[in-house]
């Protein structure tokens, strides 16, 4: 059974789940549809086009499934799908999506910390972390167990690695290719993300071969040498073809 505020709206055409928690001054719009065991705190308000998993904790203030800011967005029928076991934090903002791909999606046991933006047709993949007022163009995709801490800037179309770190306060507009730290200012290469992998359950061996895949791609002057070096010397493992295949389908480039 679900507990619903008498202070909240929820519009008759909204299709709920079981055992949800819906707080005072939500606002739950026509064609959106929410899973079971979510906790809606006070204010929340979840747009039309909302298709919304189970067990996820929404905080206050936090506006999902909004009109994309994207003056090409003519009112299509789009969508923004969210996973299960999420924490959208106070503020957080998604859009919906638009002709371009139809949806914004949103995978699984991710956190969004306070005041984070996620625009229109983005695709973001299941346990990453993204910090305080960090803000994603339209169209970006961040893989599996990423981390962007706080105030971190991300251009429109980029592709963010699985396993990778960036320092807060990045701003770029390139790809950044998995396993890495990226920071500075222009954002650059700071090797390979240690901590995260050992924490991940990678060993040791297979840390140092990322990190030897990492030695030939950046010492090279052109990147596609880089890449045929990694072939030519090191054993392809599922990790390092990951690495291969993100970089030879990168369309702006990686960051170096």
């Amino acid at each position: 059974m679900n507990q619903i505020s008498p202070l909240a709206f929820v519009h008759p055409e909204a299709k709920l789940g079981d055992n949800n928690i819906i707080g005072p001054f939500c606002y739950i719009d026509r064609d959106t549809v929410l899973g079971e065991n979510n906790v809606l705190q006070n204010s929340v308000t979840i747009h039309r086009g909302a298709r919304i998993g189970n067990n996820n904790e929404i905080f206050p203030g936090a506006s999902l499934s909004t009109k994309p800011q994207d003056l090409k967005f003519k009112g299509e029928e789009t969508t923004c799908v969210i996973g299960d076991n999420n924490s959208i934090r106070e503020n957080v903002t998604i859009s919906r999506g638009t002709a371009s791909s139809g949806s914004t999606s949103l995978g699984s046991n991710n956190l969004l910390m306070e005041n984070m933006h996620i625009a229109h047709d983005c695709y973001v993949g299941s346990n990453v972390i993204i910090g305080n007022s960090t803000k994603l163009a339209g169209e970006v995709h961040i893989h599996d167990n990423a981390i962007l801490s706080a105030a971190v800037l991300t251009h429109q179309f980029c592709t963010i690695g699985g396993y990778v770190m960036i320092q807060g306060g990045s701003r770029f507009s390139q790809d950044i290719p998995p396993y890495i730290i990226v920071g500075r200012f222009p954002v650059k290469y700071m090797g390979v993300n240690l901590v995260g992998l050992r924490r991940h359950g990678f060993s040791n061996e297979l840390i140092d071969l990322i990190h030897n895949a990492y030695r030939l791609l950046y010492s090279q002057g052109v990147i596609a040498e880089g890449i045929e070096e990694i072939k030519k010397n090191l054993q392809i493992t599922p990790e390092i073809q990951y690495i291969i295949d993100f970089v030879e389908s990168s369309k702006r480039g990686i960051i170096r």
